[in-house]
């Protein structure tokens, strides 16, 4: 049954493929970049961020030279900053043994750090047109639907099982395309939230989950593991026309990004008030503003904040604290979208 949907898929993927960016010119590098900005990232979102990477950062050399607060700023909004640093790792292995070249290569290609199966097979099948499946959520919500495969597909034996269904019945002279056309239904036809749009579907007749009327027990998926909650107070420090930073630690959560200075816990207006005095400043003024949330895969930030202006220091750093003006942090030190509630009150008071 699965055989018979090839012919009809490709012949609607290219017939109604999205006019996309990084299929216009799918070079190993830039199909490489799209797919790892576009996991976790809507592609609407994506686009800007990949016409900005690549004017940037033009070849695989570029991106094994760039200084990493650059390379981190240019990533910045996209969030998983360890993907990125993970590629330069890649780039600068393609540099000195490939002569700053992917090879074509799926086992060289899935070698490279940061590289799985799904961005190998990618890769391969797009750029090179090597027949190796590429098999990431979209495509196993279709598998699932179409056979009314019950297995759980947050398992990685799942996914291997895919692939090996998938290679078996792949073409061999358009890999790539069949990949994208998986990935393409998935994405705008047989959705993830809400209802199929079962009608529009070319291999509709061959679902059984649309024969059976259920899609919407499919695909079959463990619940995740309940995120870690973290209670945070975050701190505007003003100084002039000048605010706080902090460099976070090399490893972990947003290594070496910049954040707002905060603490762990709700303090309250005094406790802030006393913190800052530590640190041998003066408040001047303070003023609690809006609660924000970020979500990270396995833990949730509820924030509270305060802005706090200063009585004007020359010193450009107090302990791990370090004052910059807004247009350096806007345009130099990269930080992370978890703080994207409280950016504007830099912006509006500096």
């Amino acid at each position: 049954m699965l055989e018979e949907i090839t012919e009809p898929l490709l012949g609607w993927y290219e017939e109604n493929k999205r006019d996309l960016p990084w299929r216009r010119k799918p070079e190993p590098y830039h199909v490489w970049v799209s797919e790892i900005m576009l996991q976790q990232t809507r592609v609407e979102a994506v686009k800007e961020y990949y016409r900005r990477f690549l004017e940037a950062l033009p070849e695989i050399a570029d991106l094994a030279a760039c200084e990493e607060e650059r390379l981190l700023k240019l990533w910045e909004g996209l969030g998983y900053y360890n993907r990125v640093k993970n590629m330069q790792k890649a780039a600068r292995i393609l540099v000195a043994e490939y002569g700053g070249n992917m090879p074509a290569d799926y086992e060289k290609i899935l070698e490279l750090p940061g590289i799985g199966s799904y961005t190998a097979g990618a890769v391969s099948s797009i750029a090179f047109g090597i027949r190796k499946p590429a098999v990431d959520g979209n495509v196993l919500r279709v598998l699932s639907r179409i056979t009314e495969w019950g297995e759980d597909i947050g398992k990685q034996s799942t996914k291997k099982k895919a692939e090996q269904i998938l290679q078996e019945m792949m073409p061999g002279d358009r890999p790539g395309a069949f990949n994208q056309s998986l990935m393409e239904l998935g994405a705008v036809v047989c959705v993830p939230n809400g209802a199929p749009k079962c009608e529009q579907c070319p291999v509709g007749k061959f679902c059984l989950a649309r024969e059976h009327g259920t899609t919407s027990q499919y695909p079959k998926k463990t619940s995740l593991k309940k995120r870690r909650i973290e209670e945070k107070t975050v701190l505007l420090i003003q100084n002039g026309q000048e605010f706080a930073i902090h460099r976070r630690p090399d490893t972990g959560l947003l290594a070496g990004l910049y954040e707002l200075p905060n603490v762990d816990g709700f303090l309250t207006e005094e406790e802030v008030l006393e913190s800052v005095k530590e640190m041998n400043l003066m408040p001047l003024y303070i003023k609690k503003v809006e609660d924000a949330k970020h979500i990270f895969s396995h833990v949730e930030w509820h924030m509270q904040a305060y802005f706090v202006r200063i009585a004007a220091t020359g010193e450009k750093k107090t302990g791990d604290w370090t004052f910059v003006d807004k247009t350096e942090s806007k345009g130099t030190y990269p930080i992370p979208s978890a703080f994207s509630a409280y950016k504007k009150y830099m912006e509006e008071n500096a």
